[in-house]
């Protein structure tokens, strides 16, 4: 599983925070769209890029993305939207990384997983206590519909982690229909995709 998020945290800034999970049994139909992606059609673009980020991206990377993990047996996603007007109460009860966390828990609550599993996120939180605390609060959450057997869980280098890449697309591409009412990427995704809103 890979998890990132869009949008800014904070109460000021966006008026959406997305965060969004891509679950696949394996990893290498990501890395093989990606290989292919540098090595023929985006060779150009990409060639000084050390990863792939929605927000430095052509509209024809993101789409093609989009398009090509429509094709990747298996594959899920599950998506949370925060809209932070009707939210605001919480900003007052939580600091930023308390919240963060209740967002994810939120979201974990809704995967449903009976097998082993590793778990990346996007690396954002400096600190090891911070970093340990959202592994507790989502595996606790993630456990609440699941019967899970071995878990991992890492903060992972984007750069490394080609489903880190594919999963900040998802991210971006929700938060630029709920943030723009800019739909035209969304409604490329054609997959398993569970879409709730807190």
């Amino acid at each position: 599983m890979f998890l990132d998020e869009s949008g800014d945290p904070g109460i000021r800034g966006s008026n959406y925070l997305i965060i969004a999970s891509l679950l696949v049994e394996d990893t290498q139909p990501l890395r093989k769209i990606i290989k292919n992606m540098r090595r023929n059609k985006f060779k150009k673009e990409l060639k000084k890029a050390n990863e792939i980020k929605a927000n430095s991206s052509s509209d024809a990377v993101i789409k093609h993305m989009i398009t090509a993990l429509n094709n990747v047996v298996g594959a899920k996603l599950h998506c949370v939207v925060f809209e932070k007007r009707t939210n605001k109460r919480l900003f007052h009860q939580k600091d930023l990384n308390s919240l963060y966390n209740y967002i994810a828990g939120a979201l974990a609550k809704q995967i449903k997983i009976q097998d082993n599993i590793i778990i990346r996120i996007d690396r954002s939180k400096g600190k090891q206590t911070l970093r340990q605390e959202f592994d507790n609060y989502f595996l606790d959450n993630l456990n609440e519909g699941s019967e899970l057997g071995n878990v991992e869980i890492y903060h992972s280098n984007s750069n490394s982690w080609e489903g880190l890449q594919f999963v900040d697309i998802i991210a971006w591409s929700y938060f630029q229909s709920f943030e723009h009412r800019n739909h035209s990427y969304v409604d490329l995704i054609d997959m398993d995709c569970k879409l709730f809103e807190l």
